[in-house]
């Protein structure tokens, strides 16, 4: 990398910066309306991803979410003791209650119809 210019040395980094921008900037025309092996509702938004959503929404407000939630509040707890401060407590809650909701609040963000 000595012949490089010094513009081109950070080309890589730069590349993988804006790689997630690049991606949510594909044109729609992509995003079809049915399943290409058929199994679409013919209707944007279709169910092919129903069934992965279900299963993710029920591990997250299930056992698994909460054992997640409790380690959450511990890890929060034990780095709130190690500092001398009750901000990792609170932030273990918040991020608790945050790992709970989230399905339901995608939900109605996604569900919601304007006037």
């Amino acid at each position: 990398m000595k012949n490089f210019p010094k513009t081109m040395k950070n080309f890589p980094k730069m590349f993988l910066m804006a790689l997630p921008l690049l991606i949510l900037m594909v044109p729609d025309a992509f995003a079809g309306t049915t399943s290409s092996t058929g199994g679409g509702s013919g209707a944007p938004g279709g169910t092919e991803f129903q069934t992965l959503w279900t299963t993710l929404s029920e591990w997250i407000q299930g056992y698994l979410g909460r054992i997640i939630a409790i380690s959450f509040v511990v890890v929060g707890l034990a780095s709130g003791i190690l500092r001398g401060s009750v901000f990792g407590f609170v932030l273990g809650i918040a991020s608790g209650i945050g790992l709970y909701l989230s399905p339901t609040i995608i939900s109605s963000i996604m569900g919601a119809t304007l006037p």
